[in-house]
């Protein structure tokens, strides 16, 4: 496919939010007309696209109506109807990832089925329809009880201890996954073109914060070991091929305190733990994912330097229209890039915006990035 056609095909994308924000930011580089759906009238995405349809990415008739005579529909979130989408590849629409795919990951037993029979590292699990049924795997406690379906950042997850918080578990089918030490959480994002050509962008190590469940930082280069950094690799590269991925995949990797390396989730689409890509590397992931799915030679994936994203999130406490304090003092730093979502409301713990910092050493990177966290904040 030549560069000249790429610009004449009809391109749609479920989801308007910041992942379809940057996304578009790089399409405009390659001159991608590109269309999107999205429930909220006010989208970050709704001032930067082609077109705009407001409508549910849920719901059968909208997404089908939204992909009818498109030439290629991606997505920027999984949360999507799936069954519209199927219909839509029988009438010659290109849709990346697959469908089947994206119904994969929607269903977190499903997930967990599927890393078990292509032999990916994975905490031990079992699953369940109900919360009686829980009672029946007693003697394995402690484990996180996870939605197998509609969870994301944090929500629908449980923990469960012992048999007495049962009565608090939800009554919905489930994963019980067990629970395991961890050192610290990585991250790799891999991506797979048409004709299979595979890339993986250097491992990253994410930082929580345990109240808003959400990654507060990002820290490239990982401090791994080789051998480690190699066999996440090798895992991000094996379930690309065993999912046929097109398009770009986060895989999201827990260090047990034992040393182990076991795959936690993964999404099939841009994500958080590559956000620093778009300063700190030759190829964005954004940039990567129409790479992929429009079957171009896949981007120079090398860390250009080492880089700290920071989280942007709403204030505890405050609703409202959104107002970013201390704006001006952030942006007085060298190799301090602030992306801002455009979302008017805040609040609490809701994503508005991230900044990413590089300098000559990840240490310096990461004394920038603490005095951010606490100058640069959302109020209303």
């Amino acid at each position: 496919m030549s560069q000249l056609d790429i610009t004449q095909l009809n391109i749609g994308l479920l989801g308007g939010g910041q992942l379809g924000r940057m996304l578009l930011q790089a399409a405009m580089n390659l001159n991608l007309q590109v269309s999107v759906m999205d429930s909220d009238p006010q989208a970050p995405c709704k001032s930067v696209c082609k077109s705009f349809t407001l409508g549910d990415v849920r719901d059968f008739d909208a997404v089908y109506e939204f992909g009818k005579g498109r030439d290629i529909i991606t997505i920027e979130i999984e949360d999507v109807n799936t069954a519209a989408l199927k219909k839509l590849v029988k009438e010659g629409c290109r849709v990346y990832p697959h469908p089947e795919l994206i119904e994969l990951i929607q269903d977190k037993g499903l997930q967990k089925q599927f890393y078990q029979k292509h032999q990916i590292p994975s905490p031990d699990f079992f699953l369940t329809e109900n919360r009686q049924q829980i009672s029946r795997f007693k003697a394995y406690f402690p484990f996180f009880q996870k939605l197998r379906k509609g969870g994301y950042d944090g929500r629908g997850v449980m923990p469960l201890h012992d048999a007495d918080h049962i009565e608090k578990a939800f009554d919905a089918p489930s994963v019980l996954e067990r629970m395991v030490e961890i050192e610290k959480e990585l991250s790799v994002i891999v991506a797979r073109n048409v004709n299979g050509d595979i890339q993986c962008f250097p491992i990253v190590e994410c930082a929580f914060d345990p109240k808003a469940h959400l990654v507060d930082y990002l820290f490239c280069p990982a401090a791994v070991k080789k051998n480690m950094e190699q066999q996440a690799y090798k895992i991000a590269e094996s379930l690309a091929q065993a999912l046929n991925l097109v398009g770009v995949l986060a895989v999201e990797f827990f260090v047990s305190t034992s040393g182990e390396l076991l795959v936690n989730e993964v999404a099939p689409r841009t994500h958080n733990s590559g956000h620093h890509t778009i300063e700190a590397n030759a190829t964005s992931q954004f940039e990567q994912q129409w790479r992929a799915i429009l079957n171009l030679p896949l981007g120079d994936t090398r860390l250009r330097s080492p880089a700290v994203m920071v989280n942007l999130v709403g204030a505890e406490g405050y609703t409202g229209t959104a107002r970013y304090q201390g704006l001006d003092q952030v942006l007085k730093f060298q190799g301090v890039y602030v992306h801002l979502y455009g979302k008017a409301e805040t609040r609490p713990f809701r994503k508005m915006g991230h900044v990413t910092v590089t300098d000559d050493t990840l240490q310096k990177a990461k004394q920038k990035a603490k005095i951010i966290k606490t100058t640069l904040r959302v109020m209303h």
